[in-house]
């Protein structure tokens, strides 16, 4: 009889231990596992609910979509001869989109576009008040399109290929 009262006893405590026990649980749009010469790390895109650890060589927040900052527009000083009259429509757009300029005049206008990673996509000078820029080969993601003149960043758009 205290065999058998043993053995339940230790079930029972079995089946509490392992009713504490926790899972990683979320309803998530999508993941996937990226693995490269670093080691690899799993992630999904859409989960809500997150769980921050931190330890004395930093923190970890699973769950949580970090931003990463591609572009930091900086302070132009002199600004009285720049116009900010710029367009880009359609936007977002499936195929090709149009760079507006209100005037060219004295200026060494060019853009950059950069893929989701900062990876340079395009680079060509803007000669026209109106350039169209087609995105055809181009996967569907965000990209940024960087106006510069005479080598200063003027302005960024972010623009969203279908």
């Amino acid at each position: 009889m205290k065999q058998k009262s043993r053995i339940q006893c230790i079930l029972i405590l079995f089946a509490l231990s392992v009713a504490c026990l926790q899972g990683q649980q979320a309803v998530v749009t999508t993941g996937g596992t990226a693995t490269g010469a670093g080691g690899s790390a799993t992630y999904t895109v859409g989960q809500v609910a997150y769980q921050t650890y931190t330890g004395s060589s930093g923190s970890v927040a699973q769950g949580v979509q970090q931003p990463w900052e591609i572009s930091t527009p900086v302070a132009i000083e002199n600004t009285e001869d720049i116009s900010l009259l710029m367009n880009v429509y359609p936007n977002p757009t499936s195929g090709a989109f149009k760079l507006i300029v209100g005037t060219l005049e004295n200026r060494n206008l060019r853009f950059m576009l950069f893929d989701i990673n900062g990876v340079l996509v395009q680079d060509q000078k803007i000669d026209r008040e109106e350039t169209e820029i087609f995105l055809q080969d181009l996967s569907s993601s965000m990209y940024f399109l960087k106006i510069m003149n005479n080598n200063q960043e003027i302005k960024v758009f972010k623009i969203v290929k279908q």
